[in-house]
């Protein structure tokens, strides 16, 4: 779709009308409260209704959306049922959650990891954690650029940074209080436009013949799906977009706001990949943007239409992490040094964004695959699936972190670097290796993390003799 004509007004002035009337709506922050935790003016804590809605739209990252077409238009149905599982980490991380609020008294999981496992384990988390955040600033303003131009062209870089500011102005703003204020509008928004967009697709085809395409074996899209049932046990804690929300309501309005949340993003996810199918029945080239190349044989209406989907989906992400940032930078590193946030918290949090509005783009300009933010940083994560999933076994054991944590990221560094040796694949099919890596990682992560407890036990045992 060549927007450099009349038309490519229209395009680029919704980039801006966009901003502008969500910078409008979006109410203003007072204090830390509304700021960091998103109470409203009275001190209130989120709806259930609009956590919900928060969550669900914060999890459907432009990227995911695309990954998903792009999976589905690779593997067929299967591609696209493998990526939704990922959304079961919503229900996962707030069952989790609920447990540790409820059984150990946690009020953040940075807290909660400095009383548990000490000082450098809080350390190390939290630094994976920015890593994790600055991975979302480029990989979803990346997928709005692909509306507007070729990657490293001028329309896709103006277009990302464009879109890049409108979402910082609004952030700054309301901080956490306006992200879940926008959110519900933006949920609301791209269900609608999903829905036309699907009233595009599904007619040409019929939903049989969409949702049979493709077969469940290890070489057709069904390693990936083992892979994220796999990842599902860790993925969900090193991201704090999600994580934050559970900590801002009582214990039961937040599990059930999980649990809706994550049901509504799994067919939400799924339902998109059949844009992938479509392409991949109509012969069309996914070219590393399925939805895109979908979008330009739908007319102006249906692109506009795609477009809106991944604007809005793009934005509640990058709202959601910008305000991640800001707490994570002004909230949390103050308590890993010892010390309180003090009172220059927001015009910290303020700082923290715009920094990293700026830098976070700089892997968009420079083009980097999208895919990679998920896959690979869900790998080196995995030894966090007994840190939290296992806490109650052991007391006081930072032992226990740093062997579990370090070898998920020593995992995924060397599959990242390729120093993992083929015997480890399982399967013929393209994630073989990233399969075999997780399973033989996580049980090497969870040995590691009940070592100290074996040898504690055994010295007890030495001991009493």
């Amino acid at each position: 779709m060549d927007l450099s004509n009349t038309l490519g007004v229209y395009f680029w002035g919704f980039l801006v009308v966009f901003g502008g009337v969500m910078y409008l709506i979006s109410p203003k922050a007072k204090d830390e409260g509304g700021f960091f935790r998103g109470t409203d003016a009275k001190g209130r804590p989120a709806s259930t209704w609009a956590l919900m809605m928060s969550i669900f739209i914060s999890w459907i990252f432009a990227k995911s959306v695309t990954n998903a077409a792009n999976l589905g238009a690779a593997y067929g149905i299967v591609g696209g049922l493998a990526y939704a599982t990922y959304w079961l980490s919503i229900p996962f991380a707030g069952w989790v959650i609920y447990r540790l609020r409820t059984r150990e008294g946690a009020t953040g999981l940075v807290p909660f990891l400095i009383g548990k496992y000490g000082r450098f384990a809080a350390m190390a988390f939290s630094a994976a954690i920015l890593i994790r955040l600055y991975n979302e600033v480029w990989s979803n303003t990346a997928v709005v650029g692909g509306y507007y131009g070729e990657a490293g062209s001028f329309g896709f870089i103006a277009s990302a940074l464009l879109f890049t500011a409108a979402v910082l102005l609004y952030s700054l703003k309301g901080g956490l209080r306006s992200s879940i204020f926008t959110d519900v509008i933006q949920a609301v928004v791209f269900v609608l436009f999903l829905g036309l967009v699907l009233v595009w697709i599904v007619p040409t085809h019929g939903p049989v013949a969409l949702l049979t395409e493709g077969r469940f074996a290890l070489d057709a899209g069904a390693d990936l799906l083992l892979v994220a049932l796999l990842q599902v046990l860790s993925y969900p804690f090193h991201d704090p977009v999600l994580t934050d929300r559970g900590f801002i309501t009582r214990e039961k309005t937040m599990l059930r706001a999980f649990i809706v949340a994550g049901v509504l993003g799994f067919v939400a996810i799924l339902a998109f990949s059949l844009v992938g199918v479509h392409a991949k029945l109509e012969g069309i080239a996914a070219a590393g943007n399925a939805p895109a190349q979908v979008a330009k044989g739908l007319g102006l209406a249906g692109f506009f239409a795609m477009s809106v989907v991944m604007i809005s989906s793009a934005a509640s992400t990058l709202d959601s992490t910008f305000t991640s940032l800001s707490k994570s930078v002004a909230h949390e590193l103050p308590l890993l040094a010892g010390k309180t946030p003090g009172t220059r918290a927001i015009r910290n949090g303020v700082v923290t964004m715009v920094v990293f509005a700026l830098l976070g783009n700089l892997p968009m300009i420079a083009g980097t695959d999208i895919l990679k933010a998920t896959t690979l940083s869900g790998t080196m994560v995995i030894g966090l699936a007994p840190v939290f999933l296992l806490s109650r076994w052991v007391g006081y054991s930072p032992l226990s972190f740093h062997l579990a944590f370090w070898t998920g990221m020593t995992l995924g560094v060397m599959l990242a670097l390729g120093a993992i040796p083929a015997s480890w694949a399982i399967g013929t099919g393209k994630y073989g290796l990233l399969l075999g890596t997780n399973l033989y990682g996580l049980i090497l992560c969870t040995a590691g993390f009940l070592l100290p407890l074996a040898l504690g036990h055994r010295r007890s045992a030495t001991e009493a003799a």
